[in-house]
């Protein structure tokens, strides 16, 4: 044997043998985690299950009661379901309610309220979540948030009586009081999300001579997508659904939103409950059709909004 052959023998004996054991037992381990995984949780699937129940039953609730005629409602329980199928409540609900027009109005209010609610309510979370150190804008801040607890009904008597004698009695008016009235939340919502935006992105922008203006519309701004849409959905929702400020606060029947047109229903000894709750299904379908539509968005918006 030659003294390469025996060199080379040696190196192969000192060479470390490879570690397939150690592999297997951590491909195993991997395995058996992602089996972990996709473990079901039963008692969560269940609580999740019955909870649906609360929206599924009255919302089928709703459905059947549309599609019957008053004698089939006063005959039963409402459950049963709608035979022969009468599709004229939803004609005579678009009549009585004039829904093209209270849908104009009430589209209009929540468009607006949605775009003035994101465009102020961010520039006062700014300018309070880069200053929340100095004592006026500590202050400022928690009187908003104090806000929040003080009821409507506590001053909704004043408020009418300022907006008649301001000439906001209107849907004009409606907008400012749904971005005034927003504005606590919002805040609370915005500032906290701002100050976890580092500061040496407008320090850097800052640097290349923008201004403040512009810092918060081309850095700032963009980063507040997934607060943007939490803040416009809340507002969206409430703008659209509200009954108790569009009662008080228009005077002409003819800017009535969608909620005070499907007042109407309401008599003083009997309710069309068949028409009513056709009014219901139409006034709902908007929404649902918009949430359809940017589900992707709100989805993700707020969960980059919750991983941030």
């Amino acid at each position: 044997m030659s003294t390469a052959t025996t060199t080379a023998a040696q190196e192969l004996a000192a060479a470390p043998l490879p570690d397939k054991p150690v592999g297997r037992v951590r491909r195993k381990r991997v395995r058996e985690s992602d089996d972990d995984s996709r473990k079901t949780n039963w008692w969560a699937t269940a609580l999740i299950a019955v909870c649906s129940l609360t929206v599924l039953v009255p919302l089928y609730l709703a459905v059947a009661v549309a599609l019957k005629t008053p004698e089939q409602v006063a005959n039963g329980t409402g459950f049963e379901l709608p035979w022969p199928i009468r599709w004229e409540n939803f004609a005579d609900a678009w009549e009585r309610t004039e829904f093209p027009q209270a849908l104009l109005n009430t589209g209009l209010i929540t468009v607006g309220s949605v775009i003035f609610t994101l465009l102020t309510s961010s520039l006062v979370a700014y300018a309070l979540a880069r200053n929340l150190q100095k004592r006026f804008f500590k202050g400022v801040y928690f009187y908003l948030l104090a806000a929040l607890f003080v009821p409507f009904p506590i001053i909704m008597l004043p408020l009418v009586k300022q907006t008649s004698l301001l000439g906001l009695d209107n849907p004009f008016g409606l907008i400012v009081l749904y971005t005034i009235y927003g504005l606590s939340l919002n805040v609370f919502i915005y500032t906290a999300y701002i100050r976890s935006i580092p500061m040496e992105l407008e320090e850097a922008a800052r640097i290349d001579g923008a201004s403040t203006w512009r810092v918060f519309w081309q850095i700032i701004f963009p980063l507040l997508g997934p607060m943007n849409a939490t803040v416009g959905i809340l507002t969206c929702v409430w703008a659209w659904n509200d009954f108790i400020m569009p009662l008080v606060i228009l005077t002409d029947p003819g800017a009535r939103t969608l909620p005070l047109a499907q007042y109407v229903f309401q008599g003083q000894y009997n309710t069309d409950y068949t028409v009513a709750f056709s009014s219901y299904l139409m006034a709902m379908a908007p929404l649902l059709i918009v949430y359809i539509f940017s589900q992707r968005w709100v989805i993700s918006g707020v969960t980059r909004g919750s991983i941030k």
